[in-house]
């Protein structure tokens, strides 16, 4: 655990795979954290989740703590309201993510800090709609969160200088590096990963060749520690596609979804989460 201070109260918006990697971070590192969902099996699931990854970092070293105490899902948004900060981490939907951060920010505090973990969205754009613009940056977390190093911060046009100050130091005391990325669509990491996965899937479509054979190359030749094509399948070809998509509307041609991707997604082959995507997960 570390020293460093970070928000003693943390709130994450959506308790699903990338929602809960987010929750574990902060109360593992010594924060009171909640969770809000949807509804009570939603959270229910969140909780397990959360406590399922601290679970596993205990096999892995971590020493025993008042991790569950210091652990509140909730279906209310009210849950909010002494929070120092939040992170929202619902679907990649423009309107679903304005809609959840109004009702957040009227949750909270003045002086309380809101992020998105969006992946591909305007933070400016997003805060624009918000009434303190001010007090709001992307915060984008890597998948899975327990696992990756690198925290994305996010600066919007109206973001407040200290409280970039302020993301870097919770970045670090997360164990994380930050890096900080003015608002571009799809930042630093989402343009450079979405580039290289559409051309492998072009690859595939093309024949060039197989899925397995073009993450080898990129796992042994450029030292990835997962290809391509097997980190869309983690992510999800459903999420791929829409930011591919959003990349495409903002950037121009270069980042159209290849029909591969399109086909897999329409016939419900979405990765992982569905047992098959560009490999078989079953």
């Amino acid at each position: 655990m570390t020293d460093v201070l970070l928000p003693a109260r943390v709130g994450v918006l959506g308790g699903g795979r990338m929602g809960a990697g987010i929750a574990h971070a902060f109360l593992i590192n010594g924060a009171d954290v909640v969770v809000v969902e949807a509804n009570d099996d939603a959270a229910a699931a969140a909780r397990g989740r959360v406590e399922s990854a601290v679970a596993k970092s205990i096999e892995r070293g971590l020493p025993e703590g008042d991790y569950a105490a210091r652990l509140r899902v909730s279906t209310d948004y009210a849950a909010f309201a002494d929070r120092d900060l939040v992170v929202e981490a619902v679907p990649e939907i423009w309107d679903l993510k304005i809609e959840s951060l109004r009702n957040v920010e009227e949750r909270l505090g003045e002086d309380a800090v809101l992020a998105s973990n969006t992946s591909s969205f305007s933070v400016s754009g997003i805060a624009e709609q918000l009434r303190r613009p001010g007090r709001f940056l992307g915060l984008h977390f890597f998948n899975p969160v327990p696992a990756s190093k690198l925290i994305e911060v996010v600066i919007g046009k109206q973001t407040q200088d200290a409280l970039v100050a302020d993301a870097r130091a919770w970045t670090e005391a997360l164990g994380k590096t930050p890096v900080v990325v003015n608002d571009a669509p799809g930042f630093a990491s989402s343009r450079l990963g979405v580039a290289i996965a559409l051309e492998a899937m072009r690859m595939v479509e093309e024949g060039v060749a197989s899925p397995e054979d073009i993450d080898n190359a990129m796992v042994l030749g450029y030292k990835h520690p997962t290809g391509p094509l097997r980190t869309t399948d983690i992510v999800g070809l459903d999420v791929r596609l829409g930011i591919a998509e959003y990349l495409e509307s903002t950037l121009g041609p270069r980042f159209a979804p290849p029909q591969i991707l399109r086909d897999k997604v329409a016939q419900g082959e979405l990765g992982r989460k569905s047992g098959r995507g560009f490999f078989d997960w079953s």
